[in-house]
């Protein structure tokens, strides 16, 4: 199907406004020199990503003005200025120093959207902490392997959370202390005699902290990201980071200062924290943060209630709102809507026909990882959208496709989607693996993992991943992970794990196992693991389905051929069979 380009009208007033107002006048690929006059720099030249999003702006005036908009599950609602989260994070400061918490320190924040998970991301980085955000919905196991691997000192999370987690504490040997968050006293169960409350450690904290001289070279935020084999590496970003996820806030997501924005993504992923608190926060911007799940009409009665003018979401809640049809949409006023930005996964052309019919304006995809920390390549408000694009790379930015010996292609020829190294918000390295760190450079690129093509004009096309991680939902899943986890229930000899294609998550997980002698293979069986796998991991990383198979498909060397797998369940061609080993 072919799509035009899609224009805004020339009478919307946010054409004219929008902060790059034409794409190649604005391109400049050497230098970052402006940005970063426009940041706060601490004494001695430091620079902090909590003082650049918060104290900076109590700093120059703006004590007052709204940080947080938020609305909990059951209807509550809590508004927070910039003056009143600096002094909630500065207290929470005192907290972490008087457990002897320092300068980079491993803390991890295991919580819902709620206000006190964000002052605990800036209260650790104000100390110089580095902060490992987790996603709420995470099993026992990802949970362990993130901590364990980090060496994680410190835990904040909330009852409910706490207790799923329970049985593998005691595995941390590096875990010194627990903080649990009983927000409104939700929860009535006594707290465990080892934890420390967060509101009465909170009450007792001073409001007067001195912040940390954090260089733009220490350490900020990890993100664990996963890989084709082995268990998910932590991706770790530094201070300097804020640089890039400032511009694009401003560039990307064309961030005016009374705008109000909403980002619908999960604080323990990357979107969550780059989007959810340091490019909105860094540029001075009220933003909504919804504690509730998916509801069309809900989401719907966000924008309405609160005016929302700039609204992140995923290509999966696009479909999801989709399959919802325009009914919803015209039962709320959302005319305050005027950036509608998304990002995860590629967006279907559809979706951004259907955005621009039901929203009066097109829905603008862009392209980045949790490797690069901050948006690469977008769709700005200035430029026409072509359905299915990402976009063009962000001033500063050089992307290139490379053929399989890392060498450049010419327009219109799909390849590996490489970076040049050396921007503000690179990730600096995988936690305790260098190798694997060194081994995503190859002749002065950084291989991103992805397959794309740039058209003659410089836009870019999503073509897929070129290794075997599933992308499910927007979040990246590794295989080897969820086969870890089924192996060790008793009746699993071997499992392999594929994405398959679905068309609200784009991928599913589906696994095949081959079962251990005594075990026959039956649906009371499969559901037995599917469950186990469940309560491991995550609804959301845990297989949607099981197959069974005599043994798995592997090479002469016994690594399971992933990619025969896929072929057989879709029907696919089965390619080069040469190294498989024999039956």
């Amino acid at each position: 199907m072919d799509f035009e380009e899609i224009k805004k009208p020339d009478q919307n007033q946010f054409t004219v406004k929008s902060n790059i107002k034409n794409y190649d006048d604005s391109y400049e690929k050497s230098s970052w020199d402006e940005i970063y006059s426009e940041l706060d720099w601490l004494p001695g030249g430091g620079l902090n990503k909590a003082y650049e999003c918060i104290d900076r702006h109590v700093k120059n005036g703006l004590g007052e003005k709204i940080a947080i908009l938020w609305e909990g599950k059951n209807g509550e609602e809590e508004i927070y200025t910039f003056k009143q989260l600096k002094d909630l994070t500065d207290k929470f400061a005192n907290v972490l120093n008087s457990l002897g918490v320092k300068l980079g320190d491993r803390i991890f924040v295991f919580m819902d959207r709620l206000p006190e998970c964000y002052i605990a991301v800036f209260g650790g980085l104000k100390i110089g902490a580095v902060v490992g955000p987790l996603f709420s919905a995470f099993g026992p196991d990802p949970v362990k392997d993130r901590m364990e691997d980090a060496g994680a000192k410190l835990l904040v999370t909330q009852p409910e959370l706490r207790r799923k987690i329970s049985n593998m504490l005691g595995d941390l040997n590096d875990l010194q202390n627990i903080i649990v968050v009983n927000k409104d006293n939700r929860d009535n169960n006594p707290l465990i005699e080892q934890d420390l409350s967060y509101e009465e450690l909170m009450e007792k904290s001073s409001s007067d902290f001195s912040i940390a001289n954090t260089s733009q070279y220490d350490y900020s935020i990890m993100h664990y990201t996963s890989g084709t084999t082995g268990k998910p590496k932590g991706a770790v970003h530094r201070h300097q980071a804020i640089v890039q996820q400032y511009a694009t806030g401003k560039w990307a997501l064309d961030f005016h200062h009374d705008d109000i924005y909403w980002c619908t993504a999960d604080p323990g992923w990357v979107t969550g924290t780059s989007y959810g608190m340091f490019a909105p926060w860094s540029n001075g911007i009220t933003q909504v943060i919804y504690e509730g799940g998916f509801s069309a009409s809900k989401w719907y009665s966000i924008i309405e209630k609160y005016k929302v003018s700039v609204w992140y979401t995923a290509p999966t809640a696009i479909r999801m709102l989709m399959k919802s049809g325009e009914k919803p949409v015209k039962q709320h006023d959302l005319s305050t809507l005027r950036f509608i930005g998304s990002v995860g996964e590629p967006l279907n052309p559809e979706a951004v026909i259907w955005g621009n019919k039901n929203f009066e304006q097109p829905i603008h995809d862009n392209w980045w990882q949790t490797e690069t920390g901050a948006i690469m390549c977008a769709n700005y408000a200035s430029m026409n959208v072509r359905p299915g694009s990402m976009g063009k790379p962000i001033p500063g930015i050089e992307l290139a496709i490379l053929d399989k010996d890392f060498n450049p292609l010419p327009p219109n020829k799909s390849g590996l989607l490489a970076v040049k190294p050396g921007w503000p918000s690179q990730f600096h390295a995988y936690w305790n693996n260098s190798e694997r760190y060194n081994s995503r450079f190859k002749k002065s690129w950084y291989i991103t993992g992805d397959e794309a093509l740039m058209d003659e004009d410089g836009y870019f096309w999503f073509q897929g991943r070129s290794d075997d991680v599933i992308n499910t939902a927007g979040h990246l899943v590794s295989p080897f992970e969820v086969e870890s986890a089924l192996i060790e229930h008793p009746a699993v000899a071997e499992a392999g794990v594929i994405g398959i294609p679905d068309k609200i998550a784009m991928e599913v997980v589906k696994a095949f196992v081959a079962l251990n002698v005594g075990y026959e293979w039956d649906e009371k069986l499969k559901r037995e693991i599917m469950r186990f796998a469940r309560e491991k991991l995550s609804a959301g990383v845990a297989p949607r389905d099981i197959g069974y198979v005599d043994s798995l498909p592997k090479t002469r060397s016994g690594k399971i051929m992933r990619r025969l797998l896929k072929a057989r369940e879709l029907g696919l061609p089965e390619g080069d069979t040469s190294t498989l080993e024999d039956d």
